[in-house]
């Protein structure tokens, strides 16, 4: 391994806590390092910002960081502050005095990763400011801003390809978790990035089960949910302000712990919603999709869509929400032709250019595929954004529990004649209102009362019928017209159904709720290991409260179910388990300890934990015990008890060897140590000792002997 590959794994170590790379990262980093643009496509919880905060610690200069989203800065800020990273946000939060502190510290060298949001890095005299700095890489995130093509089009983003062109010798890394082939084209153009290399992490997130439901008694099904998800963190994402706050009152009055979120509250509201959220303080949010924006909280385990989406990315950016640690998570989204039609008319009223609207419609459109699909809903978004597959997924509910299909040919005939009797003039809802036979004003103003078809399918909900004509339209017997008022009108495939006898068949919408396995009995080791991760939970609360920071900052509950799983009982154990570097490792290893070894020596349970009887002579060490006294009172021989203090030694505890052997002794048994080949056993450093020397204490010895020679290799 070359040095900068060793020193790459050595601060993913350090920093990050991780023994190895998740897909893509480490040939990123070497990208970068290489001095190469990239634009990097990784969803969700992939890693992303690992891609550039790892090469910023490599590289001798700053690395300047640009997002919009304060939250997701403040988070990233406090985190690596955490891990003893020098790093700082510039943003419109800051006052004054705090930019120019930052300011001072930059001109100094003293920082190493700078987070600015857009508006700042494109303010007057700001790139002047960065061309006296040594810069050695730009990060875009949130990449997807720069283009039309993309979900979330900021003006802002297209100034910072002024940026590129003034530092055309510092590498680009442009970074995003959703963009189809247009947007990722796009993005490179509009950023003029440099030959970039291109980065496709695989979209499918495989622990996230998604389903899709009909509007129809969308409360009643959100409690039933609910029910079967006690505790678990979650989101509840509204389209409008005043839904948020409705639902969250009635699922109040249910018993529920919730609260609303919504840019319309004061700021002082927001801010305490968010931080009782992300405290664990609220089960769960019900909130607009501005919520969650940049907030790496790991431990949410649902996400429920009350209403459609407007796009794909976005929704896949929602669900991505939960499951960040990578075990398993629900996503449950509610859909209606009513949805579509609301976010229809958001863009038609929105001021952005007819481009822009254009794009919307289409993807609007594709949204509205996803949620009334009958085949495998991963597929149908892998395919969105250009990874092609067709193998079902099974974690979907269309995989999960595969909808059945019936001859549906007289439904088809009632549908398409009604379009036929109507002249081709009508929309979706007023279709569904005269098959429903309907008398409201504008079936009658328009005589749709008096057609054969008026009434035909009032055996048929509303919701079923919209779904009904959605698989028509699917599969190309009925097309909306989009240049005259989405009216639905026939195909070349119509006359086939009406006049010649084509059999049509459709999904059955004969509901089948998506198989949940009931909970069993939890045998007594999980439920001990589920109250020692409600201990560390409990601390780590206290802890982020004294620092001011979400507790998920300092640990993830991914880290946490690691250490109860492995329960270490010292220092080199701990270190060991995944998520925990070295930084954290000194600032909260002894507090971490204390936790799980003062828990499991009260616990009945010493034979299921490894590395428990040292830990028992170690607490009975730590409260003044000597040897002696500690083999009496566990009923061990004293041999066995230095045998204890020997290993915890080697696993860096807090032993004093030196109290038991002199400096003298540990040299007489280095050097017979050597005699004998390192040989480890210890009746065959005996022989070559000139003088004899307790079993015991060459066993000792030998612990120094080894960690020193461990230090120095």
């Amino acid at each position: 391994m070359t040095q900068s590959k060793q020193h790459k794994h050595t601060l993913l170590k350090e920093i990050w806590g991780f023994s190895t790379f998740r897909p893509h990262q480490s040939e990123i980093i070497d990208t970068i390092l290489s001095g190469k643009d990239c634009l990097v496509i990784m969803p969700t919880g992939g890693g992303k910002s690992l891609c550039f905060q790892l090469p910023a610690l490599m590289l001798p200069g700053l690395t300047v960081v640009v997002s919009p989203l304060i939250a997701l800065m403040n988070d990233q800020v406090d985190a690596l502050k955490l891990s003893g990273v020098s790093v700082a946000a510039m943003h419109s939060n800051l006052k004054a005095n705090e930019l120019s502190d930052i300011e001072k510290q930059l001109i100094q060298g003293q920082i190493k990763l700078l987070y600015v949001s857009p508006e700042r890095i494109n303010a007057s005299g700001f790139a002047t400011f960065l061309s006296a700095l040594n810069i050695s890489l730009f990060a875009i995130d949130e990449a997807h801003c720069v283009s039309v093509w993309g979900n979330d089009f900021r003006p802002d983003y297209v100034l910072l390809n002024k940026l590129r062109d003034s530092f055309k010798n510092v590498p680009f890394i442009a970074l995003t978790a959703t963009a189809d082939d247009s947007t990722q084209q796009d993005i490179c153009q509009q950023l003029h990035l440099i030959e970039p290399k291109t980065f496709v992490s695989s979209f499918e997130r495989k622990n996230i089960t998604t389903e899709a439901r009909p509007a129809d008694q969308k409360f009643k099904n959100v409690v039933e949910f609910l029910q079967k998800v006690p505790k678990q963190s979650g989101i509840i994402y509204c389209l409008s302000r005043k839904e948020t706050e409705k639902i969250s009152t009635k699922l109040k009055q249910n018993g529920y712990n919730c609260d609303f979120y919504h840019a319309g509250m004061a700021a002082d509201d927001r801010k305490r919603v968010q931080r009782q959220f992300q405290d664990d303080s609220l089960q769960f949010i019900c909130a607009t999709i501005a919520f969650g924006m940049g907030i790496d909280k790991s431990n949410i385990r649902w996400v429920i869509h009350f209403s459609m989406p407007k796009n794909l990315e976005g929704y896949y950016q929602e669900i991505g929400r939960s499951g960040r640690d990578g075990t398993p998570a629900r996503a449950l989204l509610f859909y209606s032709w009513g949805d579509y039609i609301m976010l229809k008319k958001f863009i038609d009223d929105s001021p952005a250019i007819e481009t822009f609207k254009i794009v919307q419609y289409a993807k609007l459109d594709r949204m509205w595929e996803y949620a009334s699909a009958n085949e495998c809903r991963t597929n149908l978004v892998l395919n969105y954004f250009g990874e092609y597959r067709s193998e079902p997924c099974m974690h979907c509910d269309n995989c999960l529990a595969p909808p059945k299909s019936v001859d549906a040919t007289l439904i088809a005939q009632k549908a398409l004649s009604a379009i036929v009797r109507t002249n081709e003039n009508v929309p979706m809802n007023l279709l569904i209102d005269i098959l429903r036979g309907s008398f409201r004003a504008e079936v009658r103003e328009g005589g749709y009362d008096q057609i054969k078809t008026f009434g035909a399918g009032k055996d048929i909900s509303y919701i079923n019928w919209k779904i009904y004509i959605t698989q028509l339209i699917n599969q190309g017997y009925i097309r909306i017209d989009y240049t005259d008022h989405f009216k639905l009108k026939t195909t070349p495939l119509t006359r086939a159904v009406l006049f010649e006898e084509k059999k049509v068949r459709m999904v059955d919408l004969t509901f089948s709720e998506l198989i949940v396995e009931k909970e069993k009995p939890k045998p007594k080791k999980r439920i001990i290991e589920d109250e020692l991760m409600q201990k560390l939970k409990e601390w780590r609360s206290d802890l982020a409260r004294q620092k001011q920071v979400p507790a998920y900052v300092i640990f993830s509950d991914k880290v946490f179910e690691n250490i109860v799983s492995e329960k270490p009982s010292t220092t080199a154990d701990l270190l060991r388990v995944e998520g925990i570097g070295k930084v954290k490792m000194e600032q909260y290893g002894k507090d971490i300890l204390a936790i799980i070894q003062g828990y499991l020596t009260s616990q009945d349970i010493s034979k299921n934990v490894k590395g428990q009887t040292y830990l028992e002579t170690l607490q009975w060490y730590r409260e003044g015990l000597s040897p002696g006294e500690i083999a009496v009172k566990r009923d061990l021989s004293e041999i066995t008890v230095y045998s204890h203090l020997a290993y915890l030694y080697t696993k860096d505890e807090p032993v004093d060897i030196l109290k038991f052997v002199t400096v003298d002794e540990v040299n007489t048994v280095e050097v017979a140590w050597h005699k004998a080949g390192q040989e480890m056993a210890i009746a065959a450093i005996a022989e070559h000792l000139k003088e004899p020397i307790e079993f015991h204490k060459i066993r000792l010895c030998l612990a120094i002997i080894i960690k020193k020679n461990k230090k120095s290799s």
